[in-house]
């Protein structure tokens, strides 16, 4: 089920999972990481991470590691703009994989990220 997404991390800096709740995007980004092809997940359901990422979208951005998923990634729309400015700065691939259960790029605040 993960190798599209462990592929797609292999080409691209930042990958967008994008489905309804509990279908299985956490456990798979849990997954990506047990498998060592991701270092890192965390999630923005986490009141402390998600005050951290709403105080300082960029510093939070800055502190993660390569390879980190960020669950929920619509519950901070600012985010995008702070990862798209890491990304610009350093395109290595397999940065960051984001998920979501909402479309977060019909947010009105992500459309140039």
């Amino acid at each position: 089920m993960h190798q599209p997404v462990a592929a797609s991390l292999a080409d691209f800096a930042a990958v967008l999972l994008v489905g309804a709740r509990q279908v299985g995007k956490s456990t798979l980004a849990a997954q990506l990481v047990e498998e060592g092809i991701l270092v890192a997940n965390t999630t923005l359901d986490d009141a402390a991470v998600l005050a951290a990422a709403l105080s300082d979208p960029q510093g939070f951005v800055a502190g993660l590691a390569h390879g980190t998923a960020i669950d929920e990634v619509q519950r901070v729309p600012d985010l995008l703009r702070a990862i798209k400015l890491a990304i610009d700065r350093d395109r290595q691939r397999g940065r960051f994989l984001l998920t979501g259960s909402a479309n977060v790029l019909s947010l009105p605040t992500t459309t140039e990220s």
